[in-house]
């Protein structure tokens, strides 16, 4: 449970839902609770290692808690997306169905 996938796209919560499956991972699919990284009275309070997101553009509110805790970021980047307070951008198409299921697969094939 040291890593977290989120993904607020509907095309990317079954990948993330399958990739936390096989790894281990907490999976957040669908809205993220603000305050999840920040506040500790809250029941949903997380501390994670590492946060995975596959839209950094639609997933900025857990990206800026990530850094206020200093909890390291990957993102799944397209050519549009911000880089603020992202630690690995791996470039792919995140706009697509199969190409963030393809991702998610060589990322739980890579932690295996």
């Amino acid at each position: 449970k040291d890593v977290c996938v989120i993904s607020g796209r509907t095309f990317g919560q079954r990948a993330v839902l399958k990739f936390s499956k096989h790894c281990g991972a907490t999976p957040i699919a669908g809205r993220f609770t603000p305050g999840t990284f920040t506040n500790q009275i809250q029941k949903a309070f997380q501390e994670p290692r590492v946060l995975i997101v596959t839209d950094p553009r639609l997933d900025h509110q857990p990206v800026r808690e990530a850094s206020y805790v200093n909890i390291p970021t990957i993102a799944l980047c397209d050519t549009d997306s911000p880089l603020r307070y992202i630690d690995i951008a791996i470039p792919c198409n995140n706009t697509a169905l199969h190409s963030v299921g393809l991702m998610g697969w060589m990322l739980a094939r890579a932690a295996l």
